[in-house]
């Protein structure tokens, strides 16, 4: 057995990359690819930093990088370095598709492998525990190191600094990422920063390619964002009963309380959502029978209800992945292969696995900042052929709905701590909420005690090519509007989406502006559920003002409500509950101001 074809060497005198004509087998490179493997030799750094979007193929521009570099006798072997263990074991895969053996069930305490492979593969994470087993291995031969996700080695300082001391003595090293850093203290091991207008330290990539290039190029697929909105309520610890709209101005915490309660399954609006995420996916399916859809959930306990509210949808029971476990691995790669309609996931999903018929993805955890959302929504870009789109389903809270319009917006790594900043987590944090999501009790809160009461869903809006589409008076859940988007059809071309896009806006906007008959609305031409959404308004926006005016907590003055006009929590209590505490929340002003 060989650890990798037989590869002619370039001529020596002529050491660039060769022409496209002379490429041979390299000639199916993407453009971008081979400009990149061009730039590559014609400086043959020891240190090479790409940035390309999700989708874009950095793992076949790394692996032809490294038969190049093979054949040369440049290297003699290769370690990859991946976030994760299933990762790992796709990066063996890919590389024996092209002739090159990895053995992705390497550990540091293992010292050699098989002389059948050319290099091995591993985590992060162990390169950490055992740095100096690595350093002794790399000192060994003339070694290639593939860092995949290099943002990963500025997680933490432990992982930075294994990787530094083992990768040091290096022969070359190349670094690749498909995600926007963070802003962050914790500088990148081996790739090189520069003071910007501002004065603050960025990271300088040596190739850039961005999703507006990719999507122009057709290399990926265009993304149509479906932002959902309702009435949100909950109890605070406080025992405060608020609510509010999803989109509304809120302060930081009421914007995460708002989130998490939309995202509580026992409420109504992820059950909405699921349900018409899932007829997207049907329309999407007509085209492209294939394709399937991804749920990215916070944690074990919600990712399981999830499942279970998509099997009362759809009648079948979807793939369910809970953890980076081999299991997982062998689910993903199950699914990837079938024709089945959903898979519900726990984060892990999020960053590298390749599942190229995603086309439909809610997006379901209250992870927000750039760096997560770019590498969730980079799990549905990649194309297969022309004219297929990608549907993800998201809250309309500003900080997702501001990362779903930048898309197409180039980052790098800041060598500085955000503040204040609604959307950004700390690596620390990150690493607290990564723990909490591997195990049971994920959702027992690391933002304050508080209970989601009630929630519903309405239809906010499309985000599509940096604009907005729909957002122009409420669309309930299952009309004829809704379906005007869940309806858009899954193979066309980007201008095509964008046309059909504006068309349907300017005929929502006719329809509004139609003359209708005047007539008076009766309580019984509304729901018992909107009268009571209403009337739970109403109430808490009294509660909110007595508070301002008084100073009084709003739990406190909800269960002096309560107890003067009897019944249970407004939640759950019925009409006539609710108009007696409206009523006496009045008098009560009414009675204050004389």
């Amino acid at each position: 057995m060989t650890g990798r074809p037989e590869v002619v060497p370039p001529n020596a005198l002529t050491p660039a990359w060769p022409d496209r004509a002379a490429w041979g087998t390299a000639g199916s490179l993407r453009a971008w690819q081979a400009a990149a493997m061009s730039k590559y030799f014609e400086s043959n750094p020891k240190d090479f930093l790409a940035v390309a979007t999700p989708g874009a193929g950095k793992t076949t521009f790394a692996l032809t990088l490294a038969n190049e570099l093979l054949a040369r006798r440049v290297v003699e072997r290769i370690t990859i370095v991946a976030p994760t263990e299933h990762l790992k074991t796709q990066w063996a895969e890919a590389a024996a598709r092209v002739g090159i053996a990895i053995d992705p069930t390497y550990s540091a305490g293992q010292g050699k492998t098989s002389k059948d492979f050319v290099g091995i593969a591993v985590t992060y994470a162990g390169v950490a525990v055992n740095p100096l087993a690595m350093r002794l291995r790399t000192e060994r031969f003339k070694t290639l190191v593939i860092m995949d996700e290099v943002h990963h080695a500025g997680d933490a300082l432990s992982w930075g600094d294994g990787v530094r001391e083992a990768f040091d003595p290096a022969h070359r090293r190349l670094a690749l990422t498909g995600t926007p850093f963070r802003s962050d203290i914790n500088p990148i091991p081996f790739v090189t920063y520069a003071p910007g207008d501002d004065g603050v330290p960025r990271s300088l990539a040596d190739y850039t390619y961005g999703y507006s290039h990719a999507l122009a190029d057709h290399v990926v697929r265009p993304v149509l964002f479906m932002a959902y909105s309702g009435e949100m309520q909950w109890r605070t610890r406080a025992g405060d009963e608020l609510s509010a709209r999803l989109g509304e101005p809120m302060t930081k915490d009421q914007h995460q309380h708002a989130l998490r309660t939309a995202l509580d399954p026992k409420g109504s609006w992820m059950p909405a959502v699921l349900e018409a995420a899932d007829k997207r996916l049907s329309e999407v399916r007509r085209h492209v029978p294939d394709a399937g859809g991804l749920v990215i959930s916070t944690d074990q306990e919600s990712a399981r209800a999830y499942a279970k509210l998509l099997r009362a949808i759809t009648g079948e029971s979807p793939t369910l992945v809970l953890s980076d476990e081999k299991a997982a691995s062998k689910k993903i790669s199950k699914f990837s292969d079938s024709q089945d309609r959903w898979m519900v996931a726990v984060r892990m999903v999020s960053e590298g696995v390749d599942v190229p018929r995603l086309a439909v993805g809610v997006y379901a955890t209250t992870t927000s900042t750039p760096l997560f959302f770019a590498q969730a929504i980079g799990r549905f870009v990649r194309a297969r052929k022309r004219g297929e789109t990608a549907s993800v389903f998201l809250p309309s809270v500003p900080h997702l709905l501001e990362n779903a319009s930048q898309m197409e917006v180039e980052r790098d790594h800041v060598l500085k701590r955000k503040k204040n900043d609604d959307g950004d987590i700390f690596a620390e944090e990150q690493h607290l909420i990564d723990a909490a999501n591997a195990s049971e009790g994920a959702a027992d809160d690391l933002l304050g005690s508080f209970e989601a009461l009630d929630s519903s869903a309405v239809f906010d809006r499309v985000l599509y090519d940096g604009g907005e589409f729909g957002h122009s008076g409420e669309v309930h859940v299952g009309s004829e509007e809704e379906m005007d988007f869940l309806g858009i059809p899954g193979l066309l071309e980007a201008d095509q989406v964008r046309d059909l896009l504006k068309a349907r806006q300017v005929e929502r906007a006719a329809k509004q502006r139609e003359v209708r008959p005047q007539r008076v609305e009766t309580v019984e031409d509304v729901s018992t559920h909107e009268q009571l959404a209403v009337m739970r308004r109403e109430l808490n926006g009294l509660v909110a003002a007595w508070y301002h005016r008084t100073g009084q907590a709003h739990g406190i003055t909800h269960a002096e409500l309560r107890k003067q006009c009897g019944g249970p929590a407004a939640a759950v209590a019925t009409g006539e509950e609710l108009r007696a505490r409206i009523d006496k929340i009045r008098d009560w002003a009414v009675r204050k101001s004389s």
